[in-house]
């Protein structure tokens, strides 16, 4: 956890002050301290840390929990702590009010004393904040340990291994079958937590979403019209739909009238080439935040088990899912909207959906959205 230096957000203010920090540790901090109502029945003796590291989709599976807390202890602090390269994002939970980053390739150089020496500046960190309750939504062997750590009195987690468990003072066993989201929630239940409602409410920073607009109108794209996102790329190659449906799919739509974007990172842009040569803009390599920005301005998003579709999905978009076949079929879909989900026959790869059944998805979500096509 090498962290250079301490930024404060304010949420009334796009300005950002840079404080440095004594003992070089890096803390990177949005307080933004919402205004809430107070509940005598919700108080908590004092803030709240979640815990989730990675990945972009995992992140974004505690946020309807977030809520939760947010709900039950209006009034309290809640810190979000992750990893460096999602801080970024946790800009969009309006329910956190501070993100603790840390950079977790100090673990990764196998050098012991320098692992005691940052595991000793985080636990003082973390100490120094007080927290009356430790949520650890990653149940990995070091995020239990950061828990423990915390000195929180209550420390919830999600158990993988029986030996975590004792890190907390409640361990709920996860339950792989269904939705990460829903897991999260069912924790914080059993933990005591009252749900009277479940929301995935993301929203983009507005100079993230000022600045999509910008390569909107660099790639000659028109915000006021119809807009299909297409994410074709995911973190494992047996996880994508093959680029030429994709491309089959994009042109269908651009006969009819409807505009074409293909996002990806940076790493997808030669891979992209096809999609370039054939005429169709590309926002690859765009941040995160700017991505997502792209995807709030557009009226339909498809694409795979990818974070930037569930991002969507948390920005009230209308997503098309498509996912291979799984024996958990219950644990891999769009929160909340089982129904957008495409897959193949039982037993067979995602490279049998066709392009035809796609389509005919996208229609009626264009329908849904009230733009013909």
């Amino acid at each position: 956890m090498t962290v250079r230096k301490l930024f404060v957000f304010s949420a009334s203010s796009s300005s950002r002050k840079v404080i440095r920090c004594k003992d070089n540790l890096v803390d990177t901090t949005f307080d933004r301290s919402p205004i809430v109502k107070t509940s005598s029945q919700t108080q908590a003796p004092g803030p709240i840390l979640v815990t989730r590291f990675k990945s972009i989709g995992d992140i974004l599976f505690t946020l309807p929990a977030v809520h939760v807390l947010r709900e039950n202890f209006p009034d309290r602090r809640i810190s979000f702590l992750t990893s460096k390269e999602f801080g970024p994002m946790l800009g969009g939970f309006r329910d956190v009010d501070e993100v603790l980053t840390i950079d977790r390739s100090v673990f990764r150089r196998a050098n012991p004393f320098v692992i005691a020496r940052e595991m000793f500046s985080l636990t003082r960190l973390l100490r120094r904040r007080k927290f009356s309750l430790a949520v650890d939504f990653q149940g990995y062997g070091e995020t239990a340990l950061i828990t423990r750590l915390t000195g929180a009195p209550r420390r919830w987690g999600t158990v993988y291994h029986s030996l975590r468990g004792l890190a907390y003072t409640r361990g709920i066993k996860r339950d792989p079958g269904i939705h990460p989201a829903e897991g999260n929630l069912l924790m914080l239940q059993e933990c005591g937590l009252a749900i009277k409602s479940v929301r995935n409410v993301y929203v983009v920073p507005d100079a993230a979403l000022a600045e999509a607009r910008a390569l909107f109108t660099q790639l000659a794209l028109d915000a006021e019209r119809p807009i299909l996102f297409v994410q074709p790329f995911t973190s494992s190659p047996q996880k994508n739909w093959p680029l030429e449906n994709y491309l089959a799919l994009a042109t269908h739509w651009r006969d009819a009238g409807i505009q074409v974007l293909f996002g990806g990172g940076p790493r997808d842009r030669p891979l992209l080439e096809p999609v370039s040569c054939a005429g169709f803009p590309i926002s690859a390599g765009a941040s995160l935040l700017v991505s997502a920005g792209l995807v709030k301005l557009s009226s339909v998003i498809v694409g795979g088990d990818t974070g930037l579709i569930h991002l969507a999905v948390a920005m009230e978009k209308r997503a098309v899912f498509l996912a291979g076949f799984s024996r958990r079929p219950k644990k891999f879909y769009p929160f909340r909207h089982e129904d957008w989900k495409i897959s193949p026959p039982a037993g067979l790869e995602i490279s049998a959906i066709p392009v035809t059944t796609v389509v005919e998805e996208c229609r009626r979500a264009f329908a849904e959205v009230e733009v013909c096509g």
